[in-house]
């Protein structure tokens, strides 16, 4: 087995191929004793690999995905340095799986989670545009000019991510409609995933997110799931999630 080392991480659940350059670069990965120093690395059968000390195995796996509704407080990520709750702490799978993408703390809904590292890359890459539909609450009715603004994209300032690159820019056209005619409950469409995009993009025109849930994510949405609730995919979901399973 010759491969990269991001993706030979990626593919045994230890977190997404972005998310494993972040951590060679922080120098938490070792290939037999030496520190990795860059991500191109060719992984080998022989070698042994280890991510903060602990050796990952050269084993096959079988993949697992999961949809969970996220709650309030609630980290999208595998652990918190900070002692505050992850989504991990929600579900009870044996295998070392991870979340594509985030949600904010406070964001509820749809998440998927997998350890099935290309899913991943290929859901999160912006050359697959995926679908994320999204339902906000904001502090005052959203006016029909600062709508068309909305859509047609909102150039953010430069912000970095946590952990991850800046994400400013214009935002890509995207598609909103009101919930039951409330101008102050919005329907969002997006095909991009940039940094708190959505409250960057009302407060840019001047609004306040006081309530921000994901309602649907690759097509998927929570369905029965109450918050905190969490279910395997079907197969059937699986393989409109990426085809080629």
């Amino acid at each position: 087995m010759d491969v990269r080392i991001n993706k030979f991480l990626a593919d045994h659940g230890i977190a997404s191929r972005r998310a494993i350059d972040i951590l060679i670069s922080k120098k938490r990965i070792r290939v037999n004793g030496v520190v990795l120093q860059k991500p191109g690395f060719i992984v080998h059968n022989s070698d042994r690999i280890t991510v903060d000390g602990k050796e990952i195995k050269h084993e096959s796996k079988k993949n697992v995905y999961i949809l969970f509704n996220k709650p309030r407080d609630c980290v999208t990520t595998a652990k918190d340095t900070y002692g505050r709750k992850t989504v991990l702490d929600y579900i009870q799978s044996d295998s070392r799986i991870f979340p594509i993408g985030r949600l904010d703390k406070d964001t509820t809904g749809v998440l998927i989670l997998t350890n099935d590292g290309e899913c991943a890359h290929t859901l999160m890459h912006p050359r697959y545009s995926v679908e994320k539909i999204y339902r906000a609450y904001i502090g005052k009715a959203f006016s029909e000019k600062d709508k068309k603004l909305f859509e047609s994209g909102i150039v953010l300032k430069e912000q970095s991510a946590r952990g991850g690159p800046a994400s400013g820019g214009k935002t890509a056209p995207c598609k909103t409609h009101f919930f039951q005619k409330d101008r102050r409950d919005v329907v969002i469409t997006l095909h991009e995933g940039k940094n708190r995009q959505i409250h960057r993009m009302f407060g840019a025109l001047g609004y306040t997110v006081e309530k921000l849930e994901r309602i649907r994510y690759a097509g998927l949405d929570a369905g029965d799931l109450k918050q905190g609730e969490w279910r395997n995919l079907t197969k059937k979901e699986i393989e409109l999630l990426i085809p080629s399973k």
